[in-house]
């Protein structure tokens, strides 16, 4: 059975590219419960799960035995098809494949990262109990992979072996919060949540903000927010005033409330994850909160789909590449991290995966293989775009459990 059967054409192939950028495949991001956090915690404790291992600082390149020169091999994990694949063989990657060739480490490429969550719970207790995770090389979510940093549980990067990231990497990246001078981690990808809207269903409106999703009666019942907290809670924040990346628990709560009257009021037709796709592209949907990768997409097929930055800000991220502690070639980590860094390659994955491209260089690179992407704001954002990107701030343990128990209320999960 084919997998888009059934589906609008402009859908079928907006999810069949969105499932090569590997965030439609997990139904994006799969919503952290608290109570799954606290039955996890207590099983780790009920099988005898020693404390961390490690600094708070995490490894130095030198704490940790590296065994690239011998063995030319690098274990790498990432999401499903979030990287580009062959022309007329969708298991070749042909990116990874030169790189193979070029520096003469097999990689064993796995596709292994289904949710955030999901995956640290599997590689916790290796790492909590100082054990090798049998990965080199991880992609996670900036707010995960800032959480394995702070655990002491990722190995510090030689800047030596990163020549081109270093060199390359644009400077909005070099400031981020959950891993202060890039020290352990560099993006593999922006992600972006903006507003999008079907101008055909608004009958030509123009949807730019957060207040008209929530207030507007010409939008009642046809409008979805996500089932990502840090998105749908970020992008009302700042919709209201506050600072995602400075927020207080009375400004967290205060945009609960707000979301909370219009999902009473039936103003929200639903939360979903990516699967508001089907919905905005026929209509149905005619407004709500989107991932600009999905919107680049979706915009291929349906001229109807539009998007907008809200002047109050959008939602900004990275999916981040690091190297667990105690992974035996972090030097072989690093050099397909300071390769993914050329500008021809970094083009070549972007016009692949439609994600911000976090390379100085690239945009001229996708001049050479697809001007309209070059042009896209939602793959290279222009000064005014970066301007208003703000992140959702770092969060305790204890302050991610709390704040995702009231937002799974709200969304009734």
């Amino acid at each position: 059975m084919d997998l888009y059967e059934g589906l609008p054409e402009p859908v079928a192939k907006a999810w069949e590219r969105g499932l090569t950028s590997g965030r439609a495949a997990m139904t994006r991001r799969r919503l952290l419960r608290g109570a799954s956090l606290a039955a996890a915690g207590a099983a780790l404790a009920a099988c005898g799960i020693p404390p961390a291992v490690g600094s708070k600082s995490g490894d130095a390149p030198e704490d940790t035995p590296d065994h690239s020169k011998k063995e030319r091999v690098l274990n790498f994990a990432n999401w499903p098809l979030y990287i580009d694949v062959g022309k007329k063989n969708k298991k070749r990657h042909p990116t990874l494949d030169r790189f193979e060739r070029r520096s003469g480490i097999e990689v064993e490429y796995v596709e292994d990262i289904n949710d955030n969550n999901e995956f640290y719970g599997k590689i916790k207790p290796q790492l909590a109990a100082g054990q090798d995770t049998g990965r080199d090389l991880v992609c996670l979510s900036d707010w995960m992979a800032g959480r394995v940093i702070r655990q002491g549980w990722a190995q510090r990067l030689d800047p030596a072996n990163l020549t081109h990231a270093v060199t390359n990497l644009e400077d909005r990246f070099r400031a981020a919060a959950h891993d202060p001078g890039r020290q352990y981690s560099y993006p593999w990808a922006g992600t972006a949540c903006i507003v999008a809207y079907n101008k055909k269903a608004t009958k030509g409106k123009k949807v730019t903000s957060v207040t008209q999703l929530l207030e507007d009666e010409s939008l009642k019942g046809r409008i979805s927010m996500l089932t990502e907290m840090t998105d749908t809670i970020g992008l009302t924040m700042l919709d209201m005033g506050a600072d995602s990346e400075h927020f207080t628990d009375d400004e967290f709560d205060a945009a609960i409330a707000r979301i909370q009257k219009a999902v009473d009021r039936k103003q929200l037709r639903r939360f979903s994850g990516n699967d508001y796709l089907d919905e905005l592209n026929s209509g149905d949907i005619a407004a709500c909160l989107a991932w600009a990768g999905d919107i680049v997409q979706l915009r291929l097929d349906n001229e109807d789909i539009e998007f907008a930055v809200p002047d109050r800000g959008y939602l900004f991220g990275t999916d981040d590449l690091l190297v667990p502690a105690k992974a035996r070639h972090r030097a072989n980590a690093e050099a397909l991290i300071d390769y993914y860094y050329r500008p021809e390659v970094a083009a070549e994955l972007a016009a692949y995966v439609n994600y911000i491209c976090p390379v100085t260089g690239a945009k001229a690179e996708m001049e050479k293989i697809d001007k309209d992407l070059a042009a896209d704001l939602l793959v290279f954002p222009d000064a005014d775009m970066i301007a208003k990107g703000k992140n959702f701030r770092p969060m305790s343990a204890a302050e991610e459990a709390r704040y995702q128990e009231k937002f799974s209320a709200l969304i009734g999960a």
